[in-house]
């Protein structure tokens, strides 16, 4: 691969379930020797039972995500963010979309007041990239990966969650935000996929950008 830096020294990569976050951040990860922060889901010991039956595990799943979402944000606030790349699969809002479609009302209140108590002291990324995937895509992705817990997803589940996705990074104006399409490309098998991502990522500066590649 052609020798390439990444410039935003603080990356968040964000998606639907099935979009390829923990891929790009191990790609890059590899690429730039860069500090990796990945989210583990199947460290969750409520995961597999929230796929099987929602309402009775959302609360216990989300408060475990949320507190472990924390905690690795914070970690880095302990170390020099400009010392290295750091690559971070997951936006930490990511845990309030969850929580907002998983949670009954009174749930979601007692939640919130544990979310507002964290949610100011993270540390915000320079750039966040969003992989965009339509549901059909990511269904075929999830199956191809053969998670055992995703086996129990309700396929309205996943289309939930992406259009909840979706509409969030319509009105997202935190820090500058990069939309790839991934529809059509493959960065894991094909490197002038990614090759391109890279190039994309070093040249977005500020504000929002939309990227729809065609794919090799």
């Amino acid at each position: 691969m052609t020798n390439y830096s990444l410039e935003p020294r603080f990356i968040a990569i964000e998606g639907c379930i099935g979009a390829g976050k923990t891929s790009l951040v191990n790609l890059l990860g590899k690429q730039f020797d860069a500090q990796i922060v990945r989210e583990v889901d199947e460290e969750n010991p409520f995961i597999s039972k929230f796929y099987q039956d929602r309402d009775s595990f959302g609360f216990q799943t989300q408060i475990f995500f949320l507190l472990n979402r924390y905690n690795q944000y914070m970690e880095l606030t302990q170390r020099d963010l400009f010392s290295s790349v750091v690559l971070v699969d997951y936006l930490f809002h990511r845990d309030r979309l969850f929580a907002a479609l998983n949670l009954k009302d009174q749930e979601l209140k007692l939640y919130d007041q544990v979310y507002s108590l964290l949610s100011n002291k993270v540390p915000k990324p320079d750039l966040v990239i969003f992989l965009q995937a339509n549901s059909d895509v990511l269904r075929s992705r999830i199956e191809k990966r053969a998670r055992e817990y995703e086996s129990f997803m309700d396929p309205d589940y996943l289309d939930s969650v992406n259009k909840t996705f979706n509409n969030f990074f319509f009105y997202y104006s935190e820090t500058p935000l990069l939309v790839i399409n991934t529809d059509e490309i493959d960065f894991v098998e094909k490197k002038c996929d990614l090759e391109e991502l890279i190039i994309k990522i070093n040249s977005h500066k500020i504000g929002r950008e939309y990227y729809n590649p065609l794919g090799s």
